[in-house]
């Protein structure tokens, strides 16, 4: 054989050894496994981030961001709105998704934007229905939860983050299991599937005004899923 064909093979065989995820590895920054979530480092570049931006501040004209109370009546540090044909809301009433929000009106479509990054790291073809966005201004945080509202868990769960840092907690599928954080930048995009789709998780802090990409500083988290 040949030392051109012993280069062929052996680079088929290299070729081979990867999954199309795995040759995405090559985008800046690879892939970063976290407790079993999955981080894509600075996937969107900036003219990617202020598009997105552009396109939330309309879902946000339709739909306005709310400050929820649990139905313990405590009142969360984030706010929130939603795109798609439901959006998460909570009350007294529970934890729900619901095909309007709070003001009365449907929610607003998922822009394009971002279901461009669900079609690329997410690994179905089914597109999501439903599009949370939640808003970290200073001292905001979310505590460790699981994504279980949804009438399926196969779905994963994809997150992009805009904006300042957030210091991203990952466990298992118990309150109590290890966990492992990374700070999430502004482009990163994590995913949640598989073994890791009910895993707890949360932001414990942001690093607030670190980012210029919000005018007024605090950062924002997209997070899309197959709710019904």
């Amino acid at each position: 054989m040949g030392l051109q064909a012993v280069e062929a093979g052996l680079l088929l065989q290299f070729l081979e050894s990867f999954s199309m995820v795995d040759l995405f590895d090559t985008v800046p920054g690879g892939r970063v496994d976290l407790n079993g979530a999955v981080i894509w480092p600075r996937q969107l570049d900036r003219d990617a981030q202020l598009t997105m931006l552009e396109d939330l501040r309309a879902v946000a004209n339709a739909a306005p961001f709310k400050q929820y109370k649990t139905p313990g009546g405590h009142k969360m540090s984030v706010r929130m709105t939603a795109a798609g044909d439901v959006g998460w809301v909570t009350d007294r009433a529970g934890y729900r998704y619901s095909p309007r929000h709070k003001d009365g009106g449907d929610w607003p479509d998922i822009p394009t934007s971002i279901l461009k990054v669900w079609r690329l790291v997410s690994g179905v073809e089914r597109d999501p229905d439903s599009c949370l966005v939640n808003f970290y201004g200073e001292g905001a945080k979310m505590n460790l939860h699981q994504d279980k509202d949804e009438a399926d868990h196969q779905w994963p769960v994809v997150s992009i983050s805009l904006g300042d840092p957030g210091l991203f907690r990952v466990g298992g599928d118990a309150r109590s299991d290890r966990t492992k954080s990374r700070w999430l930048m502004s482009g990163d995009v994590a995913v949640l599937a598989g073994d890791a789709r009910l895993a707890f998780h949360g932001i414990d802090r942001i690093k607030f005004g670190e980012s210029d990409l919000l005018p007024n500083g605090g950062r924002i988290n997209v997070t899309l899923r197959v709710a019904q």
